[in-house]
């Protein structure tokens, strides 16, 4: 009787450890970061910036496309050093702050 109980506990610390480490993962999905802007397509919400790691969003050192919304992106040229903070919305990175 003792051993199927301790089963049940590992089993049920074993699930415990599975989702902790889910939602960790969940949570990590913003993260500030700064970098250089190479294009803006402000009626299309979209800004190339290039970027060290990012490893709250596991992203290597690139340049990568964001969406944005519109208004973030007003007075943001290429060339600006910038600060920034995304998100991952689904396949998606997304600005949603942004400043000089």
């Amino acid at each position: 009787m003792a051993l199927r109980h301790s089963k049940t506990l590992l089993a049920l610390a074993a699930g415990l450890a599975i989702t902790t480490a889910y939602s960790t993962a969940a949570v990590a999905q913003e993260a500030q970061a700064s970098g250089e802007v190479r294009r803006v397509d402000a009626s299309a919400g979209k800004i190339t910036i290039k970027h060290g790691a990012i490893s709250a969003l596991q992203l290597p050192a690139m340049a990568l496309v964001y969406h944005a919304s519109p208004d973030l992106l007003t007075n943001i040229k290429p060339g600006d050093k910038i600060t920034f903070t995304a998100k991952r919305e689904g396949n998606n990175y997304v600005v949603t702050e942004i400043k000089k």
